[in-house]
């Protein structure tokens, strides 16, 4: 069946906003050569926000979806059609699904409250105290290691968040190289893409496809979660040790603020734990977010600033993803179906850098008749390639926007180029873990 106009007019704009991620950083340089507060300069550095490129073309996709359905003629029959082509496009953006969206922007800005970044700090710390290692060190290796496997408990988005936080102070803000840098967002990237599969609740791809394939937690550990332990740890290793002097200088950075109530503490993690029970619910988990600020507003003392502005900004970015991407599968289906063993399992890992794991999942999961060691292939290389790219997988566009703001990066947002190649060495554990491992899969 050919593809209809509006598919191949989401087609072009879904590779347009493709090339304008690896353009952000562009855009940034040109803001500069015009006075501050200028309108050239405010419109460049707005189009350098990663957050807002998915989120603007699928405005142009929606203003197309409109004009597609005028009926050109005479001036009244044009005039006619406009009551339906507007809601032609409203009823194309209604049929979308945008849950992923609302509760990555809920969990975001539940999990960067400073009651449960201090607990994960101090789990981390307490991991790292066995470490025989530079304060520094033992701590970075801890939190990158064993932190992307708490997002197969609190889910991914919520442990690129906290990561993200945490790394930020501890790290970007304290002066580090932009090798290092890139290497770490590489590095979080793909371990927090992998980290979420001891589970099957917690990762995006995993999620998509867990219940019609009736994969438990049981099933997830035995093919996925003990390579993902592996991956995570020798690519952490390997990092850690390559900038061991580097990280051996950067100053302990002790968390900020008094003691926090331990009730307090716990009334975040019930009220995070309900949003994540709640995630397929959002009239639900909105509800409890009202309170949750209530709650914050209430105890101000022990709180830091909201990310509720990074919050939205990633919660537009997916909301902008789900619209173009859903107009996809007329060439991705067929292509994912031409697959098979190693061609899959390559060929989705590859497809992770330019559209989202969880898209490329759900709908290898509308293949009918797909073998479990297919169902393997799928899966593993939508989680294998998820650190590629900022949009490669939905926690990405969470960290990226509380990291691009550090002081490494000098206002110039993240280079997609940069991360690219800080992301190929942990991918590449990743390939091996998850691809040439014997053992069950």
């Amino acid at each position: 069946m050919s593809p209809t106009a509006i598919e191949i007019l989401a087609t072009v704009l879904f590779a347009l906003a493709v090339l304008h991620t690896f353009l952000v950083k562009r855009f940034a340089h040109w803001a500069h050569r015009y006075p501050e507060g200028s309108i050239p300069e405010n419109i460049l550095h707005f189009l350098a926000e990663t957050e807002v490129v998915f989120g603007l073309w699928a405005a142009a996709l929606f203003g197309g979806i409109i004009l597609l359905n005028l009926h050109p003629g005479s001036l009244g029959e044009l005039l006619g059609s406009v009551g339906h082509a507007v809601e032609a496009g409203v009823k194309y953006v209604e049929d979308q699904n945008y849950n992923e969206p609302k509760f990555v922007l809920v969990i975001m800005v539940v999990a960067a409250t400073r009651p449960v970044v201090t607990l994960a700090e101090w789990l981390i710390s307490r991991v790292a105290a066995v470490l025989p290692l530079a304060p520094a060190t033992s701590f970075y290796a801890a939190a990158l290691a064993v932190g992307p496997l708490l997002g197969s408990f609190i889910t991914e988005p919520a442990a690129m968040t906290l990561l993200a936080v945490v790394l930020k102070r501890r790290y970007f803000n304290a002066g580090i190289s932009r090798r290092l840098a890139y290497a770490t967002l590489g590095l979080l990237f793909v371990n927090v893409s992998i980290g979420g599969v001891l589970t099957h609740f917690a990762a995006p791809p995993v999620l998509m496809v867990a219940s019609k394939w009736n994969w438990g937690i049981g099933h997830m550990f035995q093919h996925f979660g003990w390579r993902a332990i592996i991956a995570c740890v020798v690519s952490t290793a390997a990092v850690t040790f390559w900038f061991r002097k580097e990280l051996a200088s950067i100053a302990v950075e002790r968390p900020a603020g008094g003691r926090i109530p331990v009730w307090l503490t716990g009334l975040h993690l019930l009220s995070m734990a309900l949003v994540v029970v709640f995630a397929h619910h959002p009239d639900v988990f909105f509800g409890i977010f009202m309170v949750f600020l209530g709650m914050v507003k209430a105890t101000s003392e022990y709180q830091d600033g909201l990310k509720l502005k990074e919050g939205l900004l990633v919660g537009f970015f997916l909301a902008g993803l789900v619209t173009l991407g859903s107009l996809q599968a007329y060439w991705l289906k067929p292509l994912i179906q031409s697959l098979g063993g190693d061609a899959l399992y390559f060929g989705v890992t590859g497809l992770t850098a330019i559209t989202d794991n969880a898209a490329l999942t759900f709908l290898g999961s509308l293949v009918e008749g797909l073998s479990d060691p297919l169902k393997y292939a799928l899966v593993a290389g939508a989680v294998s390639g998820g650190g590629l790219t900022v949009i490669a997988n939905a926690p990405n566009p969470a960290g990226a926007g509380i990291l691009q703001d550090s002081k490494v990066f000098n206002g110039e947002g993240i280079s997609p180029l940069s991360l690219l190649l800080g992301a190929l060495w942990p991918t590449a554990v990743a390939i091996a873990a998850f691809w040439f491992l014997p053992g069950p899969r």
